[in-house]
Protein backbone atom coordinates (compact mmCIF):
# COMPACT_ATOMS: atom_id res chain seq x y z
CA UNK A 1 0.00 0.00 0.00
CA UNK A 2 1.47 3.46 -0.74
CA UNK A 3 0.22 6.03 1.61
CA UNK A 4 1.66 8.63 -0.53
CA UNK A 5 -1.25 8.45 -2.76
CA UNK A 6 -4.12 9.40 -1.04
CA UNK A 7 -7.19 8.03 -2.75
CA UNK A 8 -10.21 10.14 -4.02
CA UNK A 9 -12.52 9.89 -0.61
CA UNK A 10 -9.10 10.67 1.66
CA UNK A 11 -8.12 13.81 -0.76
CA UNK A 12 -12.24 14.86 -0.36
CA UNK A 13 -11.91 14.23 3.96
CA UNK A 14 -8.16 16.14 3.80
CA UNK A 15 -10.41 19.32 2.06
CA UNK A 16 -13.54 18.96 4.96
CA UNK A 17 -10.64 18.92 7.47
CA UNK A 18 -8.56 22.43 5.85
CA UNK A 19 -12.13 24.13 5.78
CA UNK A 20 -13.50 22.48 9.33
CA UNK A 21 -9.80 23.83 11.23
CA UNK A 22 -10.00 27.00 9.61
CA UNK A 23 -13.02 27.95 11.77
CA UNK A 24 -12.39 26.13 15.03
CA UNK A 25 -9.00 26.64 16.23
CA UNK A 26 -9.53 24.24 19.07
CA UNK A 27 -9.34 20.88 16.42
CA UNK A 28 -5.62 22.13 16.56
CA UNK A 29 -4.15 20.39 19.83
CA UNK A 30 -5.61 17.05 18.61
CA UNK A 31 -2.99 17.22 15.47
CA UNK A 32 -6.01 17.32 13.09
CA UNK A 33 -5.40 21.09 11.59
CA UNK A 34 -1.46 19.69 10.92
CA UNK A 35 -2.74 16.00 9.48
CA UNK A 36 -5.12 18.18 7.10
CA UNK A 37 -2.27 19.89 5.75
CA UNK A 38 0.36 17.32 5.61
CA UNK A 39 0.71 13.48 4.06
CA UNK A 40 -1.31 11.15 5.99
CA UNK A 41 1.97 8.69 6.34
CA UNK A 42 3.15 10.90 9.44
CA UNK A 43 2.16 12.95 12.25
CA UNK A 44 3.78 16.42 12.34
CA UNK A 45 2.16 18.07 15.18
CA UNK A 46 4.99 17.95 18.17
CA UNK A 47 1.86 18.88 20.48
CA UNK A 48 0.26 15.43 19.52
CA UNK A 49 1.23 12.37 21.83
CA UNK A 50 0.81 10.20 19.13
CA UNK A 51 3.62 12.37 17.09
CA UNK A 52 6.83 10.46 16.25
CA UNK A 53 9.61 11.12 18.81
CA UNK A 54 13.33 10.14 19.07
CA UNK A 55 14.36 7.27 20.78
CA UNK A 56 17.16 7.72 23.81
CA UNK A 57 19.81 6.25 21.48
CA UNK A 58 20.19 5.03 17.69
CA UNK A 59 18.77 1.30 16.69
CA UNK A 60 17.61 -0.64 13.92
CA UNK A 61 14.01 -1.86 15.47
CA UNK A 62 11.23 0.93 14.59
CA UNK A 63 8.51 -1.43 14.78
CA UNK A 64 7.56 -4.63 16.67
CA UNK A 65 5.55 -8.11 15.71
CA UNK A 66 4.40 -9.99 19.10
CA UNK A 67 3.75 -12.96 18.36
CA UNK A 68 1.84 -14.55 21.79
CA UNK A 69 1.11 -18.73 21.82
CA UNK A 70 -1.83 -18.62 25.10
CA UNK A 71 -2.18 -21.24 26.64
CA UNK A 72 1.74 -22.45 27.19
CA UNK A 73 3.46 -24.27 24.90
CA UNK A 74 5.70 -27.01 25.62
CA UNK A 75 9.60 -25.65 25.22
CA UNK A 76 10.96 -29.34 25.62
CA UNK A 77 9.01 -30.32 22.53
CA UNK A 78 9.63 -27.86 20.41
CA UNK A 79 13.09 -25.28 20.98
CA UNK A 80 15.25 -26.65 23.81
CA UNK A 81 16.83 -29.81 22.84
CA UNK A 82 17.06 -32.35 25.85
CA UNK A 83 18.53 -35.17 25.39
CA UNK A 84 18.95 -36.52 28.68
CA UNK A 85 15.12 -36.19 29.27
CA UNK A 86 14.78 -38.92 26.51
CA UNK A 87 17.46 -40.87 28.66
CA UNK A 88 15.67 -40.84 31.51
CA UNK A 89 11.97 -41.57 30.13
CA UNK A 90 9.91 -43.06 32.84
CA UNK A 91 12.30 -42.14 35.41
CA UNK A 92 10.56 -40.85 38.70
CA UNK A 93 10.37 -36.66 38.57
CA UNK A 94 11.33 -36.64 42.42
CA UNK A 95 9.72 -33.60 44.57
CA UNK A 96 7.50 -32.74 41.58
CA UNK A 97 5.68 -36.07 41.46
CA UNK A 98 4.92 -37.63 38.40
CA UNK A 99 7.79 -38.95 36.14
CA UNK A 100 9.90 -38.16 33.91
CA UNK A 101 8.61 -37.69 29.96
CA UNK A 102 11.19 -37.58 26.93
CA UNK A 103 9.79 -35.28 23.98
CA UNK A 104 7.91 -37.98 21.26
CA UNK A 105 9.44 -35.76 18.54
CA UNK A 106 12.96 -35.97 17.11
CA UNK A 107 15.56 -32.65 17.09
CA UNK A 108 18.01 -31.86 14.31
CA UNK A 109 20.54 -29.35 13.78
CA UNK A 110 19.83 -26.73 11.14
CA UNK A 111 21.31 -23.83 9.01
CA UNK A 112 25.02 -23.12 9.30
CA UNK A 113 24.50 -21.84 13.20
CA UNK A 114 23.82 -25.65 13.83
CA UNK A 115 20.26 -24.59 15.87
CA UNK A 116 18.58 -27.65 17.18
CA UNK A 117 15.13 -27.06 16.55
CA UNK A 118 12.20 -30.07 16.93
CA UNK A 119 11.02 -31.60 13.59
CA UNK A 120 7.73 -29.99 14.18
CA UNK A 121 8.95 -26.50 12.39
CA UNK A 122 10.28 -27.81 9.10
CA UNK A 123 9.54 -24.14 7.56
CA UNK A 124 11.07 -22.47 10.82
CA UNK A 125 13.74 -24.17 10.42
CA UNK A 126 14.81 -22.79 6.86
CA UNK A 127 15.24 -20.06 8.99
CA UNK A 128 17.54 -21.17 12.13
CA UNK A 129 20.19 -18.44 11.25
CA UNK A 130 18.27 -15.91 11.92
CA UNK A 131 16.78 -17.12 14.93
CA UNK A 132 17.49 -16.11 18.64
CA UNK A 133 16.70 -18.78 20.43
CA UNK A 134 15.75 -17.53 23.94
CA UNK A 135 15.99 -21.09 26.39
CA UNK A 136 16.44 -19.54 30.06
CA UNK A 137 13.23 -17.62 30.25
CA UNK A 138 11.16 -17.56 33.52
CA UNK A 139 8.63 -15.92 35.26
CA UNK A 140 6.38 -15.43 38.46
CA UNK A 141 2.96 -17.20 37.88
CA UNK A 142 2.16 -20.67 36.87
CA UNK A 143 -1.37 -19.96 36.21
CA UNK A 144 -2.36 -18.63 33.00
CA UNK A 145 -4.31 -15.42 33.58
CA UNK A 146 -1.63 -13.94 35.85
CA UNK A 147 1.21 -15.20 33.79
CA UNK A 148 -0.47 -13.74 30.57
CA UNK A 149 -0.80 -10.15 32.22
CA UNK A 150 2.80 -10.62 33.32
CA UNK A 151 3.93 -11.43 30.21
CA UNK A 152 2.33 -8.38 28.60
CA UNK A 153 2.84 -5.88 31.73
CA UNK A 154 5.64 -6.93 33.63
CA UNK A 155 3.73 -6.98 36.43
CA UNK A 156 1.11 -10.47 37.88
CA UNK A 157 -0.89 -8.37 40.87
CA UNK A 158 -1.89 -4.62 39.22
CA UNK A 159 -3.01 -2.82 36.41
CA UNK A 160 -0.57 -2.16 34.20
CA UNK A 161 0.07 -1.03 30.82
CA UNK A 162 1.07 -3.38 28.44
CA UNK A 163 4.49 -3.72 26.46
CA UNK A 164 2.72 -1.95 22.99
CA UNK A 165 1.26 0.81 24.56
CA UNK A 166 4.61 1.85 26.35
CA UNK A 167 6.50 0.93 22.87
CA UNK A 168 3.68 4.00 21.66
CA UNK A 169 4.26 6.10 24.72
CA UNK A 170 7.60 5.86 24.07
CA UNK A 171 8.17 5.97 20.35
CA UNK A 172 4.53 7.51 19.01
CA UNK A 173 3.58 6.20 15.18
CA UNK A 174 4.48 7.25 12.20
CA UNK A 175 0.88 6.83 10.71
CA UNK A 176 -1.42 9.36 11.56
CA UNK A 177 -4.76 7.16 9.84
CA UNK A 178 -3.69 3.80 11.62
CA UNK A 179 -3.70 2.92 15.48
CA UNK A 180 0.02 2.67 16.30
CA UNK A 181 -0.78 -0.20 17.97
CA UNK A 182 -2.95 -3.10 16.92
CA UNK A 183 -3.86 -6.50 19.00
CA UNK A 184 -5.07 -8.97 16.33
CA UNK A 185 -8.16 -11.27 17.67
CA UNK A 186 -6.50 -11.21 21.16
CA UNK A 187 -8.11 -13.91 23.91
CA UNK A 188 -11.07 -12.94 25.25
CA UNK A 189 -11.02 -11.38 28.25
CA UNK A 190 -7.17 -10.70 27.24
CA UNK A 191 -7.36 -7.17 27.82
CA UNK A 192 -4.18 -6.90 29.72
CA UNK A 193 -2.30 -7.49 26.00
CA UNK A 194 -3.49 -4.10 24.66
CA UNK A 195 -4.52 -2.08 27.55
CA UNK A 196 -3.16 1.52 27.98
CA UNK A 197 -3.78 1.23 32.53
CA UNK A 198 -2.94 4.54 33.79
CA UNK A 199 -1.10 5.58 30.44
CA UNK A 200 -3.42 8.56 28.40
CA UNK A 201 -6.17 6.59 26.35
CA UNK A 202 -4.86 7.37 23.31
CA UNK A 203 -2.25 5.13 23.93
CA UNK A 204 -3.87 1.57 24.53
CA UNK A 205 -4.03 -0.69 21.38
CA UNK A 206 -7.12 -1.11 18.96
CA UNK A 207 -8.40 -4.51 19.22
CA UNK A 208 -9.25 -5.87 15.70
CA UNK A 209 -11.26 -9.11 14.90
CA UNK A 210 -10.54 -10.51 11.69
CA UNK A 211 -12.26 -12.46 9.61
CA UNK A 212 -12.62 -13.33 5.63
CA UNK A 213 -10.95 -16.02 3.45
CA UNK A 214 -8.45 -14.34 1.40
CA UNK A 215 -7.60 -17.09 0.05
CA UNK A 216 -11.02 -16.84 -2.28
CA UNK A 217 -10.32 -13.25 -2.85
CA UNK A 218 -11.94 -11.99 0.40
CA UNK A 219 -11.19 -9.23 3.04
CA UNK A 220 -9.89 -10.19 6.45
CA UNK A 221 -11.72 -7.25 7.65
CA UNK A 222 -15.31 -8.95 7.76
CA UNK A 223 -15.46 -8.75 11.42
CA UNK A 224 -14.09 -4.99 12.16
CA UNK A 225 -16.53 -3.40 14.28
CA UNK A 226 -18.03 0.07 13.68
CA UNK A 227 -15.76 0.92 10.44
CA UNK A 228 -18.24 2.17 8.45
CA UNK A 229 -21.18 4.73 9.30
CA UNK A 230 -24.47 3.38 7.55
CA UNK A 231 -26.36 6.53 8.57
CA UNK A 232 -23.86 9.78 7.42
CA UNK A 233 -21.96 10.07 4.12
CA UNK A 234 -18.53 11.81 4.72
CA UNK A 235 -19.46 15.60 4.78
CA UNK A 236 -22.24 15.13 7.11
CA UNK A 237 -19.96 12.74 9.62
CA UNK A 238 -17.57 15.53 9.17
CA UNK A 239 -20.05 18.13 10.43
CA UNK A 240 -21.23 15.71 13.38
CA UNK A 241 -17.89 15.43 14.67
CA UNK A 242 -17.13 19.04 14.51
CA UNK A 243 -19.86 19.76 17.03
CA UNK A 244 -19.19 16.23 19.19
CA UNK A 245 -15.24 17.61 19.40
CA UNK A 246 -16.34 20.71 20.61
CA UNK A 247 -18.66 19.71 22.99
CA UNK A 248 -16.19 17.65 24.34
CA UNK A 249 -13.13 20.38 24.50
CA UNK A 250 -15.12 22.13 26.56
CA UNK A 251 -16.03 19.17 28.49
CA UNK A 252 -12.13 19.03 28.89
CA UNK A 253 -11.38 22.65 29.43
CA UNK A 254 -14.00 22.08 32.52
CA UNK A 255 -12.96 19.17 34.10
CA UNK A 256 -8.98 18.57 33.04
CA UNK A 257 -9.06 16.04 36.11
CA UNK A 258 -10.40 13.58 33.55
CA UNK A 259 -8.15 12.71 30.82
CA UNK A 260 -10.42 10.08 29.57
CA UNK A 261 -11.97 13.26 27.78
CA UNK A 262 -8.91 14.11 25.99
CA UNK A 263 -8.82 10.99 24.97
CA UNK A 264 -12.22 9.97 23.49
CA UNK A 265 -11.91 13.60 21.40
CA UNK A 266 -8.22 12.06 19.57
CA UNK A 267 -9.89 8.38 19.28
CA UNK A 268 -12.68 9.76 17.14
CA UNK A 269 -10.47 12.11 14.69
CA UNK A 270 -8.39 8.64 14.15
CA UNK A 271 -11.62 6.68 13.84
CA UNK A 272 -12.95 8.84 11.24
CA UNK A 273 -9.08 8.62 9.18
CA UNK A 274 -9.22 4.79 9.75
CA UNK A 275 -12.78 4.48 7.83
CA UNK A 276 -10.51 5.08 4.78
CA UNK A 277 -7.00 3.78 5.25
CA UNK A 278 -8.18 0.53 7.67
CA UNK A 279 -10.65 -1.57 5.05
CA UNK A 280 -7.98 -0.70 2.49
CA UNK A 281 -5.39 -2.14 4.51
CA UNK A 282 -7.00 -5.36 5.56
CA UNK A 283 -8.03 -6.00 2.16
CA UNK A 284 -6.02 -8.70 0.67
CA UNK A 285 -7.61 -9.55 -2.53
CA UNK A 286 -4.80 -7.44 -4.18
CA UNK A 287 -2.01 -10.03 -2.82
CA UNK A 288 -0.48 -11.94 -5.38
CA UNK A 289 -1.35 -15.51 -4.93
CA UNK A 290 2.31 -16.71 -4.59
CA UNK A 291 2.35 -14.73 -1.41
CA UNK A 292 -0.95 -16.20 0.02
CA UNK A 293 0.57 -19.69 -0.47
CA UNK A 294 4.01 -18.45 0.79
CA UNK A 295 2.00 -17.54 4.56
CA UNK A 296 -0.55 -20.48 4.21
CA UNK A 297 -3.24 -18.06 4.32
CA UNK A 298 -5.01 -19.97 1.22
CA UNK A 299 -6.54 -22.87 3.40
CA UNK A 300 -5.77 -25.50 6.10
CA UNK A 301 -4.61 -25.46 9.45
CA UNK A 302 -2.87 -22.53 8.75
CA UNK A 303 -5.35 -20.11 7.24
CA UNK A 304 -6.24 -17.87 10.01
CA UNK A 305 -3.27 -17.49 11.51
CA UNK A 306 -1.29 -17.10 7.96
CA UNK A 307 -3.58 -14.00 7.36
CA UNK A 308 -3.21 -12.54 10.41
CA UNK A 309 0.88 -12.67 9.68
CA UNK A 310 0.43 -11.04 6.78
CA UNK A 311 -1.64 -8.46 7.96
CA UNK A 312 0.92 -7.61 10.54
CA UNK A 313 3.35 -7.02 7.57
CA UNK A 314 1.22 -4.84 5.99
CA UNK A 315 0.63 -2.94 9.20
CA UNK A 316 4.79 -2.94 9.98
CA UNK A 317 4.84 -1.43 6.10
CA UNK A 318 2.50 1.39 6.85
CA UNK A 319 3.68 2.44 9.60
CA UNK A 320 2.12 0.90 12.87
CA UNK A 321 4.41 0.64 15.80
CA UNK A 322 3.26 -2.90 17.42
CA UNK A 323 1.37 -5.40 16.37
CA UNK A 324 0.23 -8.26 18.82
CA UNK A 325 -1.01 -11.27 16.50
CA UNK A 326 -2.35 -13.96 19.32
CA UNK A 327 -2.65 -17.93 19.01
CA UNK A 328 -4.55 -19.55 21.57
CA UNK A 329 -5.69 -23.01 22.23
CA UNK A 330 -1.71 -24.26 23.69
CA UNK A 331 -2.69 -25.93 27.15
CA UNK A 332 -1.61 -29.53 26.04
CA UNK A 333 -2.12 -31.40 29.76
CA UNK A 334 -3.31 -34.24 27.76
CA UNK A 335 -2.47 -36.20 24.52
CA UNK A 336 0.42 -33.67 23.44
CA UNK A 337 1.87 -36.35 21.13
CA UNK A 338 -1.58 -36.07 18.82
CA UNK A 339 -2.55 -32.31 19.84
CA UNK A 340 1.05 -30.15 19.78
CA UNK A 341 1.49 -31.52 15.80
CA UNK A 342 -1.49 -29.63 14.56
CA UNK A 343 -0.81 -26.28 16.36
CA UNK A 344 2.63 -26.19 15.20
CA UNK A 345 1.46 -26.31 11.72
CA UNK A 346 -1.55 -23.26 12.37
CA UNK A 347 2.19 -21.44 13.08
CA UNK A 348 5.18 -23.18 11.15
CA UNK A 349 4.74 -21.68 7.87
CA UNK A 350 3.15 -18.86 8.63
CA UNK A 351 6.09 -17.53 11.01
CA UNK A 352 8.80 -18.38 8.19
CA UNK A 353 7.13 -16.81 5.30
CA UNK A 354 6.61 -13.19 8.23
CA UNK A 355 10.28 -13.51 8.44
CA UNK A 356 11.19 -14.46 4.85
CA UNK A 357 8.72 -11.95 3.40
CA UNK A 358 10.12 -9.14 5.84
CA UNK A 359 13.47 -9.70 4.61
CA UNK A 360 12.78 -9.33 0.86
CA UNK A 361 11.66 -6.33 1.32
CA UNK A 362 14.10 -4.75 3.25
CA UNK A 363 11.99 -4.42 6.72
CA UNK A 364 13.57 -7.28 8.87
CA UNK A 365 16.08 -5.15 10.00
CA UNK A 366 13.61 -2.62 11.30
CA UNK A 367 10.61 -5.26 12.62
CA UNK A 368 11.59 -7.13 15.39
CA UNK A 369 9.40 -10.15 15.34
CA UNK A 370 9.22 -11.82 19.58
CA UNK A 371 7.03 -15.15 19.64
CA UNK A 372 6.37 -16.29 23.44
CA UNK A 373 4.02 -18.03 25.34
CA UNK A 374 3.22 -17.05 29.19
CA UNK A 375 5.37 -20.07 30.56
CA UNK A 376 6.40 -23.55 29.24
CA UNK A 377 5.18 -26.93 30.69
CA UNK A 378 6.80 -29.50 32.98
CA UNK A 379 9.03 -32.01 31.51
CA UNK A 380 7.27 -34.30 33.60
CA UNK A 381 3.86 -35.90 33.39
CA UNK A 382 1.41 -37.09 36.02
CA UNK A 383 -0.98 -39.20 33.50
CA UNK A 384 1.95 -40.35 30.62
CA UNK A 385 0.33 -38.10 28.33
CA UNK A 386 0.35 -34.55 29.00
CA UNK A 387 2.68 -31.90 30.76
CA UNK A 388 1.74 -29.52 33.33
CA UNK A 389 2.30 -25.73 33.53
CA UNK A 390 6.15 -24.45 34.27
CA UNK A 391 7.19 -21.49 34.54
CA UNK A 392 10.42 -21.82 36.09
CA UNK A 393 12.07 -22.68 32.75
CA UNK A 394 10.51 -21.86 29.20
CA UNK A 395 11.72 -21.10 25.76
CA UNK A 396 10.66 -17.66 23.31
CA UNK A 397 12.70 -16.17 20.08
CA UNK A 398 13.33 -13.37 18.33
CA UNK A 399 13.81 -11.97 14.98
CA UNK A 400 15.26 -9.16 13.31
CA UNK A 401 15.12 -5.89 14.91
CA UNK A 402 18.94 -5.50 15.66
CA UNK A 403 19.01 -9.24 17.09
CA UNK A 404 22.11 -11.95 16.59
CA UNK A 405 20.76 -14.79 14.69
CA UNK A 406 21.47 -17.76 14.53
CA UNK A 407 22.06 -18.39 18.52
CA UNK A 408 20.97 -19.61 21.75
CA UNK A 409 20.78 -17.85 24.62
CA UNK A 410 20.30 -19.03 28.10
CA UNK A 411 19.44 -22.93 29.07
CA UNK A 412 17.23 -25.19 31.54
CA UNK A 413 18.48 -27.76 33.12
CA UNK A 414 19.40 -30.93 31.79
CA UNK A 415 15.60 -31.84 32.00
CA UNK A 416 13.99 -28.62 31.16
CA UNK A 417 12.45 -27.69 34.34
CA UNK A 418 14.57 -24.35 35.41
CA UNK A 419 16.65 -21.82 34.09
CA UNK A 420 19.52 -22.34 35.68
CA UNK A 421 22.22 -20.47 32.39
CA UNK A 422 21.97 -16.67 32.00
CA UNK A 423 18.51 -16.52 32.92
CA UNK A 424 16.07 -14.54 31.13
CA UNK A 425 13.08 -13.11 33.50
CA UNK A 426 9.82 -11.37 32.31
CA UNK A 427 11.83 -8.42 33.43
CA UNK A 428 14.98 -8.80 31.31
CA UNK A 429 12.93 -9.57 28.31
CA UNK A 430 10.78 -6.66 28.54
CA UNK A 431 14.03 -4.40 28.86
CA UNK A 432 15.91 -6.03 26.15
CA UNK A 433 12.40 -5.68 23.74
CA UNK A 434 12.61 -1.67 24.87
CA UNK A 435 16.66 -1.40 24.55
CA UNK A 436 16.68 -3.16 20.92
CA UNK A 437 13.89 -0.08 20.33
CA UNK A 438 15.72 2.59 21.55
CA UNK A 439 14.36 3.24 24.41
CA UNK A 440 16.24 2.98 28.30
CA UNK A 441 13.63 0.87 30.05
CA UNK A 442 15.12 2.81 33.43
CA UNK A 443 14.41 6.51 31.64
CA UNK A 444 10.71 5.57 30.31
CA UNK A 445 8.70 6.68 32.72
CA UNK A 446 5.12 8.03 33.36
CA UNK A 447 4.28 9.76 36.70
CA UNK A 448 0.92 8.07 38.34
CA UNK A 449 0.14 8.32 41.72
CA UNK A 450 2.91 10.00 42.95
CA UNK A 451 5.49 8.13 41.59
CA UNK A 452 7.56 7.39 38.60
CA UNK A 453 6.31 4.04 36.80
CA UNK A 454 7.90 1.70 34.58
CA UNK A 455 7.30 -1.39 32.44
CA UNK A 456 10.23 -3.20 34.13
CA UNK A 457 9.20 -1.49 37.92
CA UNK A 458 12.60 -1.70 39.45
CA UNK A 459 13.71 -4.69 37.58
CA UNK A 460 15.18 -5.61 34.51
CA UNK A 461 18.30 -6.45 33.28
CA UNK A 462 19.25 -6.16 29.41
CA UNK A 463 20.40 -9.29 27.81
CA UNK A 464 23.67 -7.57 25.73
CA UNK A 465 24.51 -10.83 24.24
CA UNK A 466 21.57 -11.14 21.94
CA UNK A 467 22.29 -7.44 20.50
CA UNK A 468 23.55 -7.53 16.98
Amino acid sequence: MNDSTPSPILASRRQWLQNATSGFGFLAFAGLSTWANASPTAIQDPGNPLAPKAPHFPTKAKHVIFLTMAGAPSHVDMFDYKPNLKRDNGKAAGRAGGSLMGSPFSFAQHGQSGLWLSELFPNLAKQADRLCLLNSMHGDSPNHPTAQTQLHTGNFQFVRPSLGAWSLYGLGTDNASLPGFVSLNPQAGNTSSYRNAFLPAVFQGTKLNLGGNPGRGGSASSRVPDINNPMFNDDQQRKQLDFVQQLNQRQSQQLPEHPGVEGVIQSYELAFRMQDSLPELLDLSKENQETLRMYGATGGRSARFGTQCLIARRMVEAGVRFVEVQSGGWDHHNNITNQLPPKCQEIDQPIAALIQDLAQRGLLDETLIVWSGEFGRTPFTRNGVGRDHNNRGFSAFMVGGGVKGGIRYGATDEHGIAAVEKPMHIHDFHATILHLLGLDHKRLTYRYAGRDFRLTDVHGEIAHEIVA
